[in-house]
């Protein structure tokens, strides 16, 4: 007993025992009828996604990085696997499953729970709700009594409905209608009761009651849900059908990741608690592997059940351990009636958790700001909705990447400088250089922002610009500069090779550690010497100021340094007027 006392599970008692059991009974009630319309919209039997319930959750509730995860069939996956079971069919989406199952875990050894993170949020706002809109929609004809074929696109499934739409069956309307009210109003009246185990009983006796026979049922449509688990069986994996299924199945273990991941960080808002995320990878990973095999489509973190987990009172993981053994005996003991369950009667509840997954007042929030986030929100949005996840997922994506990179490139200033002689400490501003002071021989640029492959471009023309006259000495201060790729080095470098053919001068002020750690690495730093480098913009012009030409300094009116008076004997020489006899005296 003494390992289960480590770790997640320190401290537990039958307390926290009663308090899983419990919470694990509800949650494992909400999943049963939430897994056979994740699974009928999926476009596969309504068992297969109890037994992905049953498997896949006790797996990675085992396995995963968070106390309180729910793992199973999630409305997420609908459009995803509906298109693969359309494209390549059943068998195939187990073996995608399977492959997307082997990702995950390599992802999460590999470490790269933190990168998923990274995607940005007007991406998975955008798909998600795009995937809302696709499941709402997929639901008006069972909701209708309608029987219509589903087609591979958004446009061609409307306009098969609207085709079919004299047909309708008023006594499915009346069913969902029913099963819609309940789910409603049990939050209100029974607020500990899952709504949607409610408005399936109500709905399924009003219709067996009332008007017997005449609405489609799942056993009518699918046959009936056998009782157990099937039988253990590998896939036949071949070559040919893992370089067919590559892409499928890394969209799933994406998404998989994706939704697994926003799902812990929720659960870590509600409790306080921290998951790990390369663990949660590997159990998802694990619980994908195992699950094709028992007939299971792929799962994931499942955020609504997740929460009624933790508002139940969970404690550790064997609280989905329990939702999984409950829904297993459910599939023991109750599996013949629930093939009476009518088809309009799942609907509304999709439709439910498609209304409550649709992030609608964030979408709607992002879109207000009018900024670049509202284009990739749109761009995601419509592309999930027109084309394919996988499409509206690359294009936001891409478009996020573009617009980041336009935004930090333009974030890069470089301003030609010299020292403020009003200001005590003698710092430097651009606006002495505004108001024409000039130093023929001294140039000192400060540069803000990173320098990257998008801002190198503008790096290098601002300080072109901004030149004139290649100068004797040319000073740049980059203590605001975080970061320097390889590209802005290449261009510094160049700029570089320049000043020095023409038998100039570079030092450099306040640089931080990674972009000297490029310089070193590049051998730019050793041209521009070690030093050539310093930490206060003093110190390197006190310096510059020994490397100019006395001679050029004769006679110069612009005085932008102090000690320009001492270098210049021009402020001891009269006003040009005054200056003939004094000159001829000296003659003389």
């Amino acid at each position: 007993m003494k390992p289960l006392l480590r770790g997640r599970y320190a401290g537990y008692n039958a307390q926290a025992l009663k308090k899983d059991i419990i919470s694990g009974s509800i949650v494992g009630i909400v999943a049963i009828p939430l897994g056979m319309a994740f699974a009928i919209a999926s476009g596969v039997k309504p068992e297969y996604g109890l037994y992905t319930t049953i498997v896949a959750g006790l797996l990675i509730s085992l396995f995963g990085g968070s106390r309180f995860q729910i793992g199973g069939p999630t409305g997420a996956f609908i459009p995803i696997l509906f298109a693969i079971v359309l494209q390549y069919g059943y068998d195939n989406l187990l073996i995608a499953g399977f492959m997307a199952g082997v990702m995950l875990v390599l992802m999460g050894l590999f470490r790269l729970g933190a990168v998923i993170r990274f995607i940005p949020r007007p991406v998975t706002i955008g798909f998600t709700a795009g995937i809302a809109v696709i499941i709402f929609t997929g639901q008006i004809a069972d909701f209708l009594g309608l029987h219509v074929e589903k087609q591979d696109g958004f446009i061609s499934d409307m306009r098969e409905l609207v085709v079919h739409l004299p047909a309708l069956n008023l006594y499915s309307v009346l069913t969902a209608f029913l099963c819609l009210s309940v789910l409603l109003l049990t939050p209100k009246w029974l607020p500990k009761i899952p709504g949607s185990l409610v408005g399936l009983l109500v709905s399924s006796l009003a219709a067996a009651w009332f008007f017997p026979g005449q609405v489609a049922t799942i056993g009518s449509t699918f046959g009936a849900i056998p009782s157990g688990l099937p039988e253990f069986r590998l896939p036949a994996i071949s070559w040919d059908r893992i370089v067919q299924l590559i892409q499928p199945a890394f969209v799933i273990a994406m998404l998989g990741g994706i939704e697994s991941l926003l799902s812990a960080v929720v659960a870590d808002g509600m409790t306080g608690d921290r998951h790990q995320s390369n663990r949660e990878l590997v159990g998802q990973g694990i619980a994908n592997m195992v699950t094709p095999l028992f007939g299971g489509i792929p799962a994931t973190g499942a955020i609504a059940r997740t929460a009624t987990n933790i508002r139940n009172g969970a404690v550790s993981p064997v609280s989905g351990v329990v939702h999984a053994i409950v829904v297993l005996l459910v599939l023991l003991f109750f599996a013949p009636y629930a093939s009476n369950i009518p088809l309009a009667a799942m609907a509304p509840i999709l439709m439910v958790v498609a209304w409550n997954m649709s992030e609608r007042k964030t979408f709607l929030h992002i879109l207000k700001t009018r900024t670049a986030d509202s284009l990739i929100l749109s761009v995601t949005f419509l592309l999930t909705v027109f084309a394919n996840l996988t499409v509206a997922v690359q294009a936001g994506l891409v478009l996020a990447v573009v617009l980041f990179v336009k935004r930090m490139s333009e974030g890069v200033k470089v301003a030609k400088v010299l020292p403020d002689p009003a200001d005590r400490k003698a710092k430097v501003s651009s606006r002495i250089v505004k108001d024409g002071r000039h130093c023929p021989q001294i140039s000192m640029f400060t540069v803000e922002g990173p320098l990257f492959f998008g801002a190198a471009h503008s790096f290098e023309q601002s300080l072109k610009d901004q030149f004139g006259e290649m100068p004797l000495v040319l000073i740049l201060r980059l203590g605001r500069v975080p970061y320097m790729d390889t590209t802005a080095e290449s261009n510094l470098s160049a700029l570089v090779s320049r000043v020095q053919r023409q038998g100039g001068t570079v030092l450099v002020t306040g640089i931080h550690e990674q972009p000297r750690n490029v310089m070193n690495k590049t051998g730019l730093a050793a041209r521009i010497e070690a030093e050539h480098f310093f930490e206060r913009t003093g110190a390197a012009i006190d310096f510059a100021l020994t490397r100019i030409s006395a001679a050029r300094c004769q006679g110069c009116r612009h005085f932008a340094f102090r000690e320009c008076d001492a270098l210049s004997a021009v402020r001891a020489v009269p006003e040009p007027k005054l200056a003939a006899p004094k000159t001829d005296t000296v003659q003389a």
